[in-house]
């Protein structure tokens, strides 16, 4: 088996990539050891010292560090994930399903097509792109003209994540969508 890695605009947090499905639906993200319990997979990866925490894509797994060197956690990271998918147990454990959404959403009825064209042009042009980037981005409401969107895996806590919502996501809105304003992470 092979894995690859690429490095995600977060310093702090690695993207593996083993080369198959990880999550056909949905993703998944432990911020801590309790988190993890769900996940045979994101729990030997918390066994790893340093491992802040995990977050699932469809084909990617996403660790950030809270403490030490990639050069020392990175081969930990490796053979945990290989040791993982060569057992052929699950990544969720049974009865476990992808990481629910954080909150209900909220909107106005009023506002009910700005917010279908706001998810529209979330899942067909954004969350690839962060997805890329290790991460994934979700919509949370819309109110007086402020997108609140929730940011995971790489994005959560990422340096650079306030740029991307500013001048990219933002700008990308406003320019469909006179009436966004902003957009902020929750």
């Amino acid at each position: 088996m092979f894995i690859q890695t690429e490095a995600t605009p977060n310093p702090a947090t690695l993207k593996f990539l083993p080369g198959r499905v990880v999550m056909p639906e949905g993703t998944f993200e432990a911020r801590d050891a309790a988190g993890a319990t769900g996940s045979p997979l994101a729990q030997r990866l918390f066994a790893v010292p340093g491992v802040g925490s995990v977050f699932f894509g469809y084909d990617f797994i996403s660790v950030t560090k809270n403490e030490g060197e990639w050069q020392h956690l990175k081969p930990a990271i490796l053979g945990g994930i290989m040791e993982h998918f060569m057992t052929g147990a699950p990544v969720l454990a049974t009865g476990t399903g992808p990481s629910a959404e954080d909150g209900e959403e909220f909107f106005d009825d009023a506002d009910a097509a700005t917010v279908e064209t706001i998810k529209e042009l979330l899942e067909t042009r954004i969350r690839p792109a962060v997805a890329g980037d290790g991460g994934d981005i979700t919509f949370r409401g819309f109110k007086d003209g402020v997108v609140y969107l929730v940011m995971k895996g790489a994005c959560s806590g990422c340096p650079s994540s306030t740029a991307t919502l500013r001048h990219g996501i933002q700008n990308l809105l406003r320019h469909f969508l006179p009436d966004v304003r902003e957009v902020q992470a929750v």
